[in-house]
């Protein structure tokens, strides 16, 4: 005996719905994004529609919410840290898996209203597996303080979870291979705002062609997240451009701003 057919949507909805609770009640943290569903209609008889009337129909995204959504601030930690242990194992690169120290997940914690993204870790990032933690992850301190919030109170991570020999620019296939543990870790941090650093990174995380130059002074959007871009703080350091650490603070400054939060005065 064939299955009754799904006469309308709001059937399939439900269904959809008392399904994710199931999945979440069994200990499932997180379900990767997937294109809308389509449920083609059943071939016209008599006591159907046309099939000009009874077209295929959609449940969009938003309209179920994300398993994500529905996780409590502890719930999203264990699920980063899970996250952090699949990538700890990641050889999907094979040149950085064969040189790393270990991999660099990210400092911080979920529900923050700021995340920074840099483009990779460097050579003290991969001794300690924490990202900006050499002189260029000083002087970024120092732009999280003067903008008002502490280290803690923001989420830091990288394009890229390994070190590139020589602290080289990430490939574009080793960015790829690392978009999906970074779009998974940003759904789980679900932060309000993000602060790209640097050309490598906004490339990246905007998935566009864009200089830096064309990108910085406006914001952007990723997944409905507002987007900065700035200059990455190793760009400022005292062998490179420390003249530019002024237009840096002016984008913090457009960036609290947009923020609703008080600029400080320096």
């Amino acid at each position: 005996m064939n299955p009754p057919q799904i006469q309308d949507d709001d059937a399939l909805r439900r269904q959809l719905l008392a399904h994710l609770r199931h999945l979440r009640s069994a200990g499932v943290e997180w379900l990767p994004p997937g294109a809308p569903l389509e449920v083609a209609a059943p071939p016209p008889t008599d006591d159907t529609p046309s099939a000009q009337q009874a077209s295929a129909f959609e449940i969009a995204p938003e309209e179920v919410a994300s398993a994500a959504d529905a996780l409590t601030l502890d719930e999203r930690r264990s699920a980063l840290q899970t996250l952090a242990a699949e990538v700890s194992k990641c050889t999907r690169c094979t040149e950085l898996c064969s040189t790393r120290t270990q991999t660099v997940f990210a400092d911080g914690g979920p529900g923050v209203e700021l995340c920074f993204v840099g483009e990779a870790p460097g050579a003290d990032e991969d001794a300690q597996g924490l990202p900006f933690v050499g002189a260029a992850g000083q002087l970024l301190n120092r732009i999280i303080i003067a903008s008002g919030f502490t280290r803690e109170e923001v989420y830091v991570c990288n394009i890229l979870k390994c070190r590139p020999p020589g602290n080289r620019t990430p490939l574009a296939d080793e960015a790829a291979n690392c978009r999906g543990y970074l779009e998974r870790q940003l759904e789980l941090v679900n932060p309000k705002f993000i602060v790209a650093l640097g050309g490598c990174a906004a490339t990246n995380l905007l998935q566009t062609t864009q200089s830096i130059g064309k990108l910085r002074g406006r914001f952007h959007d990723y997944k409905g997240i507002p987007v900065m871009v700035t200059y990455h703080p190793a760009f400022l350091l005292p062998h490179r451009s420390p003249h530019m650490k002024g237009e840096v603070w002016n984008d913090m400054k457009m960036l609290l701003a947009k923020m609703g939060r008080p600029v400080p005065q320096k």
